[in-house]
């Protein structure tokens, strides 16, 4: 069967906006600054720890509660662009990162950066859909939009790899508060230009914002992704399974209302397109086999082999550079090639290179590991690149804030999920662990937990302890990169059967 992509654009193809390529300039700085700040809180939860001495159930909430806002409004948040106007949410949505990143860095007590973190992820609910569907509706030339996703998807891959970098040299020079500060001035420039180079747009009848909808959607992604995540880490329990199966049954009411609704939030026939559920399905399972070997591949690269922070944000600078050349290229390669043909490919590769760091262990060198970098940022350049621009060539540009926000909602569900369960295989191997007598019960938390906890221990014990950990952790590790391998090329199978006869339009 062959896609509706073809039909979507064509009649838009005509229309080239002045400014055009001036108004993507001050969308990806909003792309970038989300990108960094995703980073750059992994960095610099050891020194949050350090000053503001939260609990173990606090400083989880600390490094979750932005993942878990974020994926409860994201529909409701493109939804509400495509109504009241994308640059209009954007702009504030920006103002008030800016705003609450100051929040964050004065925070003086656990729960105060609990409550900054939440407003931030309200924020940045607004940022991402409002991007692509303004790229939606001022690219109308389907090659240009192709090149401008592209240019956007690469400042994110970009934005990944200077977050650890520009943040571990904050950390190493400053407090760590500066690390959310750098925000600011990104912040100014995309409101202060932005103002002046994006034109507004908006569905011209988009009918009311249903609050119920709204609810529902918070409710239901809230109560899944904190459920998946204390599955993970603390296994089942009355209070998780009561979690998911309340978010499990907003989701069905938040689906069904939204059948029922003359002006839904999220025009449920979306899904209907072959073209628009695969790209979905495939962006979920990319993310659920990638995420949860990256989050821990940092821990590899600073606790096990001894990097410093800035070294280790270099040390993936390959990822981000082989991001960066696939999504500019991709659309191009979709058109000369197909579209299941790139996107099965560059899951493939993924997987593949997730499949080699099955052999890693301490010593293994950098030039494996780089190597293996770079491959999967190639393989993500050219997979999120072509999904992204099927999901949004799949809609009328009057539904793109809405349909992006699904493709951002799959992100973020499958980065949960990724770290829920490729993160209990390492953590499961890790508890494991055999240390000297003497090693103290809590270092089997985690790798982090064991580093600290080797400090107060006579010299012979903590090395043989930290030996033995970090064996686990690398043990752990590699079968974790063999399970996200599995997933990645059984998701290259699937996509190459769900995307076929898909096409880009050819049109300009």
């Amino acid at each position: 069967m062959t896609s509706t992509l073809q039909s979507t654009g064509t009649t838009e193809a005509v229309t080239k906006r002045p400014g055009r390529w001036l108004a993507l300039s001050v969308l990806v700085l909003a792309v970038l600054l989300v990108a960094v700040d995703a980073t750059v809180l992994g960095l610099a939860t050891p020194y949050i720890s350090e000053d503001l001495k939260p609990s173990g159930t606090q400083l989880l909430w600390i490094g979750d509660v932005y993942s878990f806002v974020i994926a409860g409004l994201l529909v409701s948040m493109g939804s509400l662009g495509d109504r009241i106007g994308r640059k209009r949410i954007l702009l504030v949505g920006a103002t008030a990162f800016g705003a609450v990143s100051v929040l964050n860095a004065y925070a003086t007590t656990p729960e105060m950066m609990i409550v900054a973190r939440a407003l931030l992820g309200v924020a940045g609910a607004t940022l991402m859909p409002a991007t692509l569907a303004l790229i939606r509706n001022l690219f109308h030339d389907p090659r240009e939009r192709s090149l401008a996703i592209g240019i956007w998807g690469a400042t994110a891959s970009a934005g990944t790899a200077v977050g650890p970098i520009v943040g571990g040299f904050l950390l190493e020079h400053f407090w760590w508060g500066s690390a959310f500060l750098i925000n600011l001035p990104v912040m100014a420039v995309l409101v202060l230009v932005g103002i002046k180079l994006l034109p507004e747009s908006r569905n011209p009848s988009p009918g009311p914002w249903d609050l119920l909808s709204v609810a529902l959607s918070l409710v239901g992604m809230i109560g899944v992704v904190y459920a998946i995540k204390e599955a993970a880490a603390h296994g089942f329990a009355w209070t998780t399974l009561a979690a998911g199966l309340l978010g499990a049954a907003a989701l069905y009411g938040f689906v069904r209302r939204q059948l029922t609704l003359p002006a839904p939030l999220l025009d449920m026939r979306l899904f209907r397109h072959r073209g628009f559920s695969s790209a979905v399905l495939a962006d979920l399972l990319t993310i659920l086999g990638l995420s949860g070997l990256v989050f821990f591949l940092s821990q590899f690269l600073q606790l096990v082999q001894g990097r410093g922070p800035l070294e280790a944000g270099l040390a993936e600078l390959p990822a981000a550079i082989g991001a960066v050349v696939a999504g500019l290229i991709a659309g191009r390669a979709a058109r000369r090639f197909s579209v299941r043909a790139v996107v099965s490919g560059g899951l493939a590769a993924i997987g593949l290179a997730l499949a080699v760091l099955t052999v890693i262990d301490r010593s293994t060198g950098y030039p494996l590991l780089g190597a293996a970098l770079l491959v999967v940022g190639v393989g993500a350049g050219f997979s999120f690149t072509v999904t992204s621009d099927v999901i949004l060539s799949s809609v009328p540009k009057e539904q793109a804030g809405a349909a992006s926000a699904v493709s951002e909602t799959a992100y973020e569900l499958g980065a949960a999920m990724g770290i829920a369960v490729l993160g209990s295989i390492v953590t499961g191997v890790y508890r494991d662990f055999t240390g000297p007598a003497g090693t103290p019960a809590e270092a089997h938390e985690s790798l982090g937990v064991a580093v600290e906890a080797a400090a107060g221990m006579p010299a012979d014990s903590a090395r043989a302890m930290l030996s033995s950990a970090q064996d686990a952790f690398v043990d752990g590790l590699a079968i974790a990169a063999g399970a996200g391998a599995a997933v990645l090329l059984a998701a290259a199978v699937a996509a190459w059967f769900l995307l076929r006869g898909q096409r880009l339009d050819n049109a300009g």
